[in-house]
Parts: C-alpha cells; structure tokens; sequence
C-alpha cells in the first residue's frame, strides 16, 4: 500500500477537479460490470480530469487479446484467476491485482411470475403463469453463458450440477459468448430464461423487470472479480488513478447498488 501511495504522489495523482495532466486508459471490463463501470467512468473523468476508455467482452477473450499484444492498460476481470495468470506471466504488474466486486448470479426471465424465488422452475422444469401455478408446458430453452470464457457461466454449471439437474437441463443450453450475450438471448425472449449477472438486472437495488431468483451464494464458488494494471499501463498516471478510484467511497456506493458485495 505505501508503494502504491507513493506511486501516486509521485506521479501528482489528485481526485480534485483541474488536473493538471489528464490522461486516457484503456480498459478492458468484464461485460457482466458494462452498467457500474460506465457510471465510474463518468465519475472518475468529473473528479480527476483523467478519461477511461472502455471495452466489454468476456475475461477468457481478452486474455487472448492480450497474448496478442492488445494495447489495453487495465483488466476488470469477472474472475480471480485471471489476473493471477497476467501477474505469474508478467503482463500483469506485481501487486497492483485486488477484488473490487463480488458477483451475484441470478436466474432471470423477461416475464413477470415466470421465476418463482426459490428457483423450483429448474426442478420443476414448468415455469409459474399468471395465476400463479406450474404450465403445462416445460421451458425449452435456457440461457447460460459458455462456461469454459465466461466465469458467470462456470458458476450457472456449478449450480445446476450441485441441485443434480446437470443431465437434464444440459440439453437445453442456449451458449451466449459471454454474459452480455447470455442477458440478451433472455431480454429478446430467445430463451425464456437464463442465469445472468444480478448487476444486469438491477437498478437501484431492486430487479428492474420480470422475475428472478437470486442464486444463494453456497451453491458455487464465490464470483471474486479482481481488477490489476497490465504491463502496458505502467507509466500511465491514469491507469494508476483509475485503480486507485475504484477503492473509493463514490466507487464502492455505486458498486453495491447494482448487487455487488464488497
């Protein structure tokens, strides 16, 4: 931490307004984070004069793009192991990697009542109409994002398995690339249901739409998203700062009103 401070005095870093030598970063953000990482952005341009420019994909495709020699600067991953990866390999900076998010796993449907919160839609294989009892009809489709790129979609496969679904509800995946694309195959009603990010569904802490159950945090392995500076933004104040706000107060209230833990 006193590296980190000094680092940062060194290189005149303030969170004020008028700063003296504005800078760009180039960040690469887990897609699950689009919504709170475009508000921090505009957070950390108004108070520190530096800018974020920002790019959403998923973790396991932009550490492809970084073997490549993409010219991004900081990593928001949606797991730990990658930036751990970054840090053995060298195109991490040693120390700079930290948890910034928590993240929460939802079963979510566009349609009101079509998810019970207890997530028997999934044993039960019938979702809830409008008057509140099981259809006779079964869903067909479920959306999950590919578990192998996406760590949300590691964490649905982990739940499925753990409630012993596993060999009946695999015939039913619908892959998205990553977490965007899964969200987007259930808000077009491709698939009338899906596990997706609680951040992408959330506004000011309540479901903004249809119906969800929130997966209890036992049934897999904690989502702990670290954030850390890529060897290509050493040098860049703006990196530096960006990595520095994320552990602020402003940072971390807007964080938890997507759904995060901290």
């Amino acid at each position: 931490m006193l590296r980190w401070l000094l680092a940062l005095s060194a290189l005149g870093l303030s969170f004020g307004h008028g700063q003296a030598h504005a800078a760009e970063v180039n960040v690469a953000v887990a897609a699950n984070f689009t919504a709170p990482m475009q508000k921090i952005a505009q957070a950390f341009e108004q108070d520190t004069g530096h800018k974020a420019v920002l790019s959403f994909g998923s973790t396991g495709a932009f550490f492809a793009q970084f073997k490549n020699g993409a010219p991004f600067q900081v990593l928001l991953a949606a797991d730990d192991e990658t930036p751990l990866r970054l840090e053995k390999e060298g195109m991490g900076v040693a120390g700079s990697r930290f948890t910034y998010a928590t993240g929460r796993l939802v079963l979510w449907s566009k349609q009101v009542g079509y998810v019970d919160d207890q997530g028997a839609v999934l044993t039960m294989g019938r979702p809830m109409n409008a008057q509140g009892t099981r259809t006779a009809e079964p869903f067909t489709r479920l959306a999950i994002a590919n578990p192998k790129l996406a760590p949300y979609g590691a964490a649905a496969v982990e739940t499925i398995t753990k409630l012993g679904l596993l060999q009946e509800l695999q015939p039913k995946w619908v892959q998205g690339d990553n977490i965007a694309q899964t969200y987007q195959f259930v808000a077009t009603e491709n698939a009338p249901l899906g596990f997706v990010a609680l951040s992408q569904v959330m506004v000011d802490g309540r479901i903004s739409q249809g119906s969800a159950w929130v997966v209890p945090a036992n049934l897999h392995t904690p989502i702990r998203q670290d954030a850390v500076l890529l060897a290509k933004g050493q040098g860049n104040p703006a990196a530096v700062a960006l990595l520095q706000y994320l552990k602020s107060d402003k940072a971390k209230a807007l964080i938890r009103s997507f759904g995060y833990e901290l």
